[in-house]
């Protein structure tokens, strides 16, 4: 009998998902989830490409000024940054953002300054004979640069980043906090609206949340593992 009365249980928390539209709800709040990510992933690529290229520079004032950024966005928690773009700037400066505006100002920045240090880590452990080649064929440095050095960074840059960009995507969870209506803030919506009649459904909601989660990262670890061995063979 008491198997019986868990297995109802779980059956009732479930059945949750399918009344009314909440099912198809969960689902636009993941793309909400999916597309600040993404926006905030192709931003944090570019702009971190730049940035870690900037790290390279022998200047020791870029470096100084690149080491406390990318320091101050890895000390400072994301939630906190998400709290200062949405209220701080508001009352600061009078500037009006929504919160996926925020979110997406955060990420960004915060992608960009990991992504950065990956490029730089990958463009400082390319060997300096590659260097010496192409001066030896005559190339100039730019083209050293953008032909010889570059290609190689990127091989090096893609299996790592995939990690950052699944830290980013399970990071996005935090804009709840901003009033952002995505994946997880719909599934709070749906376990309150069902508090009384079903106190479990908040079993089948987060169950749920966490499997899209997992498919939207998973084949990214997958095609990082397949680049690594891929590389590693050659």
């Amino acid at each position: 009998m008491h198997s019986l009365a868990i297995i109802e249980s779980f059956s009732k928390a479930f059945s949750v998902l399918f009344l009314g539209n909440n099912f198809y709800r969960l689902v636009e709040g993941l793309l909400v989830t999916i597309k600040i990510a993404l926006i905030s992933v192709l931003l944090s690529i570019f702009f971190g490409f730049l940035f870690g290229i900037l790290m390279t520079s022998k200047s020791k004032i870029i470096k100084v000024i690149s080491r406390i950024y990318l320091d101050f966005m890895r000390i400072m928690p994301q939630l906190v940054l998400l709290f200062l773009a949405y209220f701080g700037l508001t009352r600061a400066f009078g500037i009006q953002l929504s919160g996926e505006a925020a979110s997406l100002l955060v990420f960004t920045l915060w992608g960009t300054a990991e992504m950065g240090d990956l490029v730089r880590g990958s463009l400082k452990s390319i060997p300096l004979h590659q260097y010496e080649s192409g001066r030896a064929l005559g190339l100039t440095e730019n083209q050293i640069f953008f032909y010889i050095i570059i290609p190689q960074a990127i091989k090096r840059i893609i299996p790592l980043s995939m990690n950052l960009i699944t830290r980013m995507i399970k990071t996005t969870s935090l804009v709840v906090f901003v009033g952002v209506i995505e994946v997880v803030k719909v599934g709070q919506q749906i376990i309150e609206a069902s508090r009384l009649s079903v106190p479990t459904a908040s079993i089948a909601i987060y169950a749920v949340i966490f499997f899209m989660y997992f498919l939207v990262c998973w084949p990214l670890s997958i095609i990082a593992t397949h680049i690594e061995k891929k590389q590693n063979i050659k």
